[in-house]
């Protein structure tokens, strides 16, 4: 089976390491990919959010599946260029990216299939009544561009001129705001695959949004992550998927926009039990990196059985026992304004995971926010910890930074339900 992956992070490094497992892949190609993917796959330069030339590119390749990473290419509507052209796609339609694309259309589909969620309140640019709308949120605001953002768009903040101060950064960009009220409760990263109203989660994760320590900080796009989940209840993924996956799983089909490729369920489990904070139409990132490094069910099998719409006929995935977690080295500055065109050293390991990398005179440089991503794996969640920080302390980039306490919580007792 020869493969495209499109992508170049972290999470489509994981993709293309899980794919080389595959004794069913014979070929891998990737469009971008960057320097670490080298030797893994045929890097290819392209357009990844233009319909024709994804779909170009693919059919002069002769690939049999095309894997899209990102989202930007999915809710540019990629996946229907390739259909169309006959090549089986592992991603979602233009139409059901939009699960991720318009915070608005999820909440509709959530509030049909009858799925806990917050409420929410929608300002468009040049609206007058913002000081009305914050009145009625608080103490503590969520307000979130309603757009793709790279999951840098929500603000979460007890200070209300920062969350006016937001609505009015997103509305000067041209996007409406969604006005959220709080979900209090440990969240929890779910991914499924889903091929219609069949549904098949993946392990359940956690990641660490805020840049520092102690969940200090702006947003970011994940500083790590760490699966499973100590100390989720036995049934915790079970209900996960009966009570919000499958539900909104057939209300897709009934709308006429089936679901195809990966749903990932962003949840808040509070007092009042399981609530959805966000959906993505595709593979997380950081959790992706840590979940792939325990899958044991061949990869390309998987994903193309989803993509020829025939998951239902596939054994139970199997896993390796143990935790795994990773940690992203992030560049000076950022999430604000991250410097790039660093000499990076001490990343040759097989643990390090290339995200915002690029190759200067022979030289590995910083060409991004989140550089790379180190993965840690042990029989326990301390053991996972230990095995990446043993690595990532060693990795030299001027003035880059990490997070020291990735699943910290988890491993002291300190997260519970």
């Amino acid at each position: 089976m020869r493969i495209l992956v499109i992508g170049s992070g972290a999470r489509e490094h994981a993709l293309l390491l899980g794919l080389s497992k595959d004794p069913a892949v014979s070929e891998l190609h990737v469009v971008p990919g960057n320097a670490g993917m080298a030797s893994l796959a045929t890097l290819h330069e392209g357009k990844v959010d233009s319909p024709a030339e994804m779909a170009q590119l693919a059919t002069k390749l002769g690939v049999d599946l095309v894997v899209v990473g990102p989202e930007i290419p999915l809710v540019a509507g990629v996946a229907d260029a390739l259909r169309e052209a006959g090549i089986a796609v592992f991603g979602p339609s233009k139409e059901a990216a939009q699960i991720e694309g318009s915070k608005k259309f999820a909440k509709d589909v959530m509030a049909e299939a009858g799925v806990k969620t917050a409420h929410a309140e929608t300002l468009d640019p040049g609206a007058d009544n913002i000081d009305e709308t914050l009145d009625r949120f608080g103490p503590i605001w969520v307000v979130k561009d309603d757009g793709l953002a790279g999951g840098k768009g929500v603000v979460v903040t007890e200070d209300r001129v920062a969350a006016r101060a937001h609505v009015e950064a997103v509305h000067q960009a041209g996007n409406p705001v969604l006005l959220e009220s709080y979900l209090d409760g440990p969240e929890v990263s779910l991914f499924c695959l889903v091929d219609g109203e069949t549904v098949v989660p993946l392990l359940p994760a956690q990641d660490h949004k805020r840049v520092r320590d102690n969940d200090e900080g702006p947003n970011t796009g994940g500083m790590g992550a760490y699966t499973p989940l100590p100390w989720l209840p036995e049934d915790g993924v079970q209900r996960i998927v009966d009570e919000v996956c499958v539900p909104v799983a057939r209300q897709m089909v009934k709308r006429g926009t089936p679901y195809s490729g990966l749903l990932y369920a962003g949840l808040a489990w509070g007092r009042e039990g399981i609530a959805v904070v966000e959906f993505n139409c595709r593979f997380g990132d950081p959790e992706t990196q840590a979940v792939l490094a325990l899958l044991k069910t061949p990869l390309g099998v998987l994903l193309n059985s989803v993509a020829t719409g025939t998951l239902a006929e596939q054994p139970p995935l199997e896993w390796e026992d143990g935790y795994a977690l990773t940690v992203v080295l992030a560049a000076n500055g950022y999430p604000e304004s991250p410097r790039t065109g660093d000499v990076i050293r001490n990343a040759d390991s097989e643990q390090v995971l290339h995200a915002g990398t690029a190759l200067r005179n022979g030289e590995l440089v910083s060409a991004g926010g989140r550089v790379l991503n180190v993965i840690g794996t042990g029989s326990t969640l301390a053991d996972a910890r230990n095995a990446a920080y043993a690595v990532i302390k060693d990795i030299e980039l001027d003035g880059s930074h990490y997070r020291s306490d990735i699943a910290l919580p988890a491993v002291e007792g300190r997260i519970s339900l």
